[in-house]
């Protein structure tokens, strides 16, 4: 992995949200498997332009404790209301540093690293949500291949 990062300023505006929750050793398999399986049959994988996908961890992982949450949002419109499945919700957005991450062995080591540019740079951290882009989306992609946005908010 290169260590210099190609860091962008990016406002990520308001986003209309469905979101599931994982929960135990490995809890994103479990929250997209969720999400997918409720939104595939009501074809909001399939619309254009396609649905943005997020993730962050909630809670977060505890020291020396492999088991942790991790909720996925996937954006949707006015018509999608909450169910059994899935809670929608309305999220305020914000100024972000973004820097692109492929392979999954490189998500914590390029997080290390974009924390450290906003700590270098003139922007400072912020309180909203952090949030992981995903942007290639399926079982079926190598780990390898996996490529992710990472949202770091800053001060706007």
């Amino acid at each position: 992995m290169k260590d210099n990062l190609d860091v962008k300023i990016v406002r990520l505006e308001p986003l209309r949200v469905a979101t599931t929750l994982g929960f135990g050793e490995g809890p994103e398999g479990l929250a997209w498997d969720k999400l997918m399986q409720w939104a595939e049959p009501r074809g909001l994988m399939t619309t254009t332009p396609p649905p943005r996908l997020f993730g962050f961890n909630n809670p977060d992982p505890m020291p020396g404790n492999p088991v942790y949450g991790y909720e996925v949002w996937m954006t949707v419109g006015p018509e999608i209301i909450s169910d059994d499945v899935v809670q929608v919700k309305d999220f305020s957005g914000g100024l972000y540093a973004v820097t692109r991450c492929t392979g999954t062995e490189n998500i914590f080591p390029t997080w290390q690293k974009l924390v450290a540019w906003v700590e270098n740079s003139p922007h400072q951290s912020a309180r909203h949500q952090w949030l992981e882009e995903h942007l290639k989306v399926g079982s079926e992609i190598p780990e390898s291949e996996f490529v992710l946005d990472l949202y770091l908010p800053i001060v706007g």
